[in-house]
């Protein structure tokens, strides 16, 4: 395998399970040093573990601007840089609308939203020209599924942030993109699919492949964003979904 990012710093927020784990060990194959966050201790430690290469994991969660500021403190010690962002850490729920409460939105949004533009914001200071910004959107940002009209609105917002942010960062010679998975095979989403074959069997139905994602198949199009393979992309929404949003 090529080392697209070797000795390159690259840090991923969420990134102790699921999409982000997955994203996590292959920069950390092709020679990148890699900092994980997630809100859990234990599961951020198996996580350095199982992705090994020297990663380090910085316990925090994003919707607090302080724990934010102490990952990127760590890396200003280790490195004095950042190279890659893929800000991945994000919330689903599902609330329906006449369900929706001030809790719902704060808990959405202080995620999904709030903690992105501080994941990225606060990375700018370490980020020189070449450096690359992906965002973890979803096709729920373009799509109006029943339901869960504040996830939806949250990714839509992301989509957002990569157009504004490739204009207020063009001059730096900074890129960023968006990355917008479909449904997704995680570890949490198996655990419920487990218990609900029909609904499995729906969502694979509405898929023009067949099936849902991989991870890891998301994770190959979050690096492809982050390097030189890509340079003359931005602004620019992947969607990895087996085609549902296209079709």
């Amino acid at each position: 395998m090529t080392k697209r990012f070797e000795n390159k710093v690259v840090v991923i927020t969420g990134g102790s399970d699921g999409i982000g784990l997955a994203t996590a060990k292959l920069f950390a194959i092709e020679g990148a040093h890699i900092y994980i966050t997630g809100r859990g201790q234990e599961l951020l430690d198996g996580a350095v573990k199982e992705i090994g290469h020297g990663a380090v994991g910085v316990q925090g969660d994003v919707a607090n601007p302080a724990d934010v500021s102490r990952l990127y403190e760590r890396i200003q010690r280790d490195h004095q840089r950042v190279d890659v962002v893929f800000a991945n850490a994000g919330r689903y729920e599902v609330v329906p609308l006449d369900a929706i409460e001030e809790t719902h939105i704060d808990a959405i949004f202080d995620v999904n939203v709030k903690g992105m533009v501080f994941t990225v914001q606060k990375a700018l200071p370490l980020m020189a020209a070449g450096s690359a910004v992906v965002l973890n959107g979803s096709i729920a940002g373009s799509k109006g599924l029943p339901g869960q009209s504040l996830y939806n609105a949250s990714k839509a917002a992301v989509r957002s942030f990569a157009r504004s942010w490739t204009n207020d960062l063009k001059e730096r010679g900074i890129r960023v993109n968006v990355v917008s998975p479909g449904g997704t095979e995680t570890r949490l989403i198996r655990s419920y699919l487990d218990s609900q074959p029909e609904v499995e069997a729906a969502l694979n139905q509405s898929v023009p492949l067949g099936r849902l994602g991989e991870p890891g198949e998301v994770a190959r199009a979050v690096l492809f964003l982050a390097s030189s393979e890509s340079s003359f992309v931005a602004g620019h929404e992947l969607f990895v979904d087996g085609g549902v949003a296209a079709v």
